[in-house]
């Protein structure tokens, strides 16, 4: 015999254990509308019909009406009665915890319609047949009275065969999901004006099905008044006037125009200015462009490559630096050759120019040598002022006498590291270095500073060094004053740093961010009085009616000794004597999994499906120190993924609620390669996922465009015929036969960094073994994917395979993905 179950709450939920038939007790309630008959001109309209009751049914009347209204009223009771015709809303939420099909039924008024989640849907007979993923759905019955009928609230029940918990309620609260990640209206870019009193705010704002608009606003800082609004012209900031330009198209070619942003005053500085990306010098009397130039087009049928990375498109195209003189339209060339040339940075007195290029060296790791000059914008003289693998760009000291140089550790012959003897350096763990190139000095200035730097700006306002850099899995915000060394934090409101801006003569930052809960907010720091204020939170809009559960900070002591971080997601409304399936995540390349709400794998849609997730900072990633970074290179897996076996079994036995026998892990790339790594150790996990993960270290290595670049970081001065156990013994591929976890591979065809077959050849090996196995390919996705719907079923194939094996719930993947007789 089947069991009902009545579950009550304040709101009057209704459910059924087996939620065989879900009625809806209550429905929010707007109306009634009079709507009076048209002026009946003709007899027939232009498809030869006749006006009849149902045409009043298509009088527009905005949902938000009964979405904001505070009357609910029972299924199936008055509502008022009108003397004319009416048209009233009822509106209620279904929510179920899985994937289901079902039945809606409608019963009552003659004249309807029913609307799901804004779109008409067309019932037969009463009856709409529905098919619910785990989230919420909105339902707006519109329906017609008669004139001294009475209004009859609709009556509505859903029905299914399967196990679904469905809940009917007219609280709006609602999980989150893939829509509150991908669409709403998000910051790109903030810029202040030069004396800090207006913000150049840039957003783009993405609509339901996938289409963008983007935008820009310049506020008043004091009033906080909108002063202009564009989504066509992508203004900057002059240097030092506060006055905005952008380019234009004009009757003599392309137009330079500034714009007060008070009265909005324009002024053409330049016409016919030529094509290229231009910087402006802080003098405000010349520009500076980088223009392309196409070299030796490869042949149709047969192409020569010269080097590895002459395969990329565009490789043989090189920029050059050109000179714009605003007085006398003079366009002359600073820079000739056939290696690329990049601006750095222009001293403030407009003099001098930094600018760098480098140089192939195969047979040496990291392959490439950066070449940094600095060249007299009045002569022409140019010095070499360094020659270093592992610099990266450069930037003047406001009086142009020091530079600040964004490095790895291991340049200036190596006074920048901070590892352990027999350790390499990470590569990608950011350092910075202070030169003075009248004395050929460098100094470390971050080599006992864990985060890894990301960013910096010298200030001319105060002289002082500001650093984004990664913290753990934050991104987080320092100063670092040049003449002391001292480097201290800027106190941030969020965990994870987007982007900030300076103003040049006031102590003001403007920054926004986000942290594990709450999407982007906007905020204003006076750096004098190290006060904060919110300008704007986009987040509030974004997460309206949302429930998110808790994140709690969750860190273990290996067995090497180190504390290992990590953090925990709860479900909403979780409940501590339940069990729950779990997902852990770990990092990809060697960045940490950050502190963010949205991201590649939003961990609060994992735990609003009925997880927790556990997200793990193994040894090797960035920002917990240059020799907690260094753990990468040349490891392969080695000690990394024993901390991820070793803090899932200590986290499950400090968890109770955890199901131990249903647990999943996800990663992709590096964290690809490491969810099938992981299995060729332990079985502990029941369902694994690998997006564009590294089957096999030796082809990764020979045929992405950067595998044998970024093996200079991961596997540096190793080869396949140097390092043979490395590059086999850690494969996942040569340790295929000891995997016994069901593995999801997941690839985008034209993924040109780890080519598709890694994908394919780990599932070619399972297959041949016998394995569960499933490879899902994203056509014509790269590396990362992008496409709104592409990445939405990217996103539901990953949720399906999870409820498959870590609920016993194959409904959606079958449904996604139906077996097939071959």
């Amino acid at each position: 015999m089947k069991r009902n179950i009545l579950i009550l709450s304040a709101l009057c939920i209704c459910c059924n254990l087996f939620a065989e038939e879900v009625p809806v007790k209550q429905l929010r309630y707007a109306g009634p509308y009079e709507i009076k008959g048209p002026f009946i001109v003709d007899s027939l309209d232009v498809n030869s019909k006749k006006f009849t009751d149902a045409e009043r049914l298509k009088t527009a009347i905005p949902f938000n009406n009964v979405r904001e209204s505070n009357r609910t009223l029972d299924a199936a009771t008055p509502a008022g009665q009108s003397k004319n015709h009416s048209v009233s809303l009822a509106s209620f939420y279904l929510n179920s915890d899985r994937y289901t099909d079902g039945t809606l039924l409608v019963s009552g008024p003659e004249h309807y319609e029913v609307y799901i989640d804004n779109e008409k849907q067309t019932p037969a007979n009463g009856e709409l047949k529905l098919t619910l993923e785990p989230r919420r759905y909105e339902v707006v019955i519109k329906y017609l009275t008669a004139p001294d009928e009475t209004n009859n609230i609709p009556k509505a029940t859903f029905k299914t065969d399967s196990k679904a918990v469905v809940t009917a309620t007219t609280d709006p609260e609602k999980r989150y999901t893939l829509n509150d990640v991908f669409d709403g209206t998000r910051f790109r870019s903030v810029s202040l004006s030069p004396n800090g009193k207006y913000l150049l705010t840039a957003y783009q704002t993405t609509y339901p099905g996938g289409d963008t608009e983007s935008f820009q606003q310049v506020t008043d800082r004091a009033t906080g008044q909108v002063l202009m609004e564009s989504g066509s012209n992508h203004y900057s900031w002059m240097p030092r006037s506060n006055r905005l330009y952008y380019t234009r198209k004009g009757m003599q070619g392309k137009e330079l125009v500034t714009i007060d942003p008070v009265t909005q005053a324009e002024s053409v500085l330049a016409r016919n200015l030529p094509d290229g990306w231009f910087s402006f010098a802080p003098t405000e009397d010349f520009l500076l462009f980088n223009v392309a130039e196409e070299g030796p087009k490869k042949g149709e049928d047969l192409q020569e490559i010269l080097v590895p990375d002459d395969r990329q498109p565009g490789w043989r195209t090189r920029s050059f630096i050109h000179k714009y003189d605003l007085a006398t339209g003079v366009f002359q060339r600073l820079t000739y050759g056939h290696t690329s040339t990049s601006v750095n940075d222009i001293s403030d007195d407009g003099r001098y120019l930094l600018f760098t290029c480098s140089e192939r060296e195969l047979t040496k790791r990291p392959f490439s040598t950066t070449l940094l000059y600095r060249m007299d914008l009045q002569t022409l003289e140019t010095e070499l002022l360094l020659k270093d693998p592992f610099i990266s760009y450069a930037q003047f000291s406001p009086d142009g006498r020091m530079l600040a140089i964004a490095a790895s550790g291991e340049a200036f012959d190596k006074i920048g590291l901070n590892i352990a003897p027999g350790q390499t350096s990470n590569m990608s763990d950011g350092q910075l270095f202070l030169y003075d190139p009248a004395s050929k000095q460098a100094t470390p200035a971050t080599k006992d500073f864990n985060p890894s730097v990301q960013n910096f700006v010298w200030n001319k306002g105060d002289n002082q060094i500001y650093l984004q850099g990664e913290d753990k899995d934050c991104v987080r915000l320092y100063v670092l004053n040049p003449a002391t060394g001292k480097i201290s934090p800027v106190p941030l409101k969020e965990d994870i740093l987007s982007d900030f801006t300076l103003a040049e003569t006031a102590p003001e930052l403007v920054y926004f961010g986000e942290s594990a809960s709450n999407s982007q907010r906007l905020y204003s720091v006076n750096l004098k009085k190290n006060t904060s204020v919110c300008l704007k939170d986009l987040s509030a809009g974004i997460l309206e009616d949302v429930i998110l559960g808790e994140v709690h900070d969750w860190n273990f002591q290996a067995a090497a000794g180190d504390t290992i971080y990590g953090r925990y997601y709860l479900p909403p409304h979780f409940d501590p004597d339940k069990k729950y399936p779990m997902i852990v995540n770990y990092y990809g390349g060697t960045s940490p999994t950050e502190r963010s709400l949205e991201n590649r794998y939003p961990s609060h849609v994992y735990a609003a499906l009925g997880y927790i997730v556990y997200i793990i900072q193994p040894s090797g990633a960035t920002g917990f120190g240059q020799e907690f970074s260094a753990r990468h290179v040349n490891a392969w897996g080695e000690r990394t993924g024993d901390e991820i076996i070793e803090g899932t079994k200590k986290f499950c036995a400090e968890h109770n609620f955890v199901d131990s026998k249903k647990i999943g892990c996800i990663g992709a790339s590096y964290g690809g390669f490491m969810s099938q790594y992981l299995q060729t150790k332990t079985d502990i996990f029941a369902a694994a996922i690998s997006h564009a993960g590294i089957s096999d270290i030796t082809s990764y290595w020979g045929e992405g465009y950067w595998g044998y670049s970024y093996s200079a970081l991961a596997s540096a001065n190793s080869y396949p015929w140097n390092a043979r156990d490395m590059y086999t013994l850690q494969s996942p591929l040569f340790n295929a036969d000891k995997i016994n976890t069901p593995i999801l591979f997941l690839h985008g065809t034209v993924d040109t960094n780890v080519p598709i077959g890694e994908s394919i050849q780990m599932f070619t090996a399972l297959k041949l073994l016998g394995k569960p196995t499933a490879f899902v390919q994203v056509v014509g996705q790269n590396h990362q994917i992008f496409d709104y719907k592409k990445r939405a079923e990217w996103n539901k194939t990953i949720y399906a395979w999870f409820a498959k094996w870590l609920k016993d719930q194959p409904e959606w993947w079958n449904a996604m993905y139906p077996e097939k007789s071959l």
